[in-house]
């Protein structure tokens, strides 16, 4: 089975996670952490940098390892390195995504993950506090 090499963004800011909805392809209107697929010669950290800044028009800072997801999708095997980010600059524009949210703990189950992105949720829920990124 093929696999698939993507990095994902937590953002926490002021208590809540940003959450993207998808526009477009097979999972189109799952909710995930934005992010995208890691390209030959790139680090998961500078793709996250790329993608962020190619779907939401924001540069960001990418932090330490949140953790790593590992899924089973029919077509092929996800794996998914999550990072802690913080904005550097930029609104958060939506360029390829229908929708945003920017979620408490507790509301983390109102939108309908993607089955990597539920993974990651699951466990933000478990923090004694939001993971918040503070430098």
């Amino acid at each position: 089975m093929k696999t698939v090499n993507v990095a994902a963004a937590v953002i926490c800011r002021d208590g809540r996670y940003f959450a993207t909805q998808r526009g477009y392809g097979d999972f189109k209107d799952g909710w995930e952490f934005p992010g995208g697929k890691i390209q030959e010669g790139e680090t998961p950290e500078q793709a996250l940098e790329r993608e962020i800044l190619e779907e939401l028009d924001t540069r960001i800072q990418v932090g330490d390892l949140a953790g790593t997801v590992e899924q089973d999708y029919p077509a092929f095997h996800l794996s998914m390195r999550c990072y802690w980010c913080r904005i550097l600059e930029g609104e958060l524009i939506l360029k390829e995504h229908e929708a945003a949210r920017w979620l408490k703990r507790e509301e983390l189950d109102t939108v309908a993950w993607l089955p990597a992105d539920r993974a990651v949720a699951e466990t933000l829920k478990k923090l004694d506090m939001p993971g918040e990124w503070d430098v």
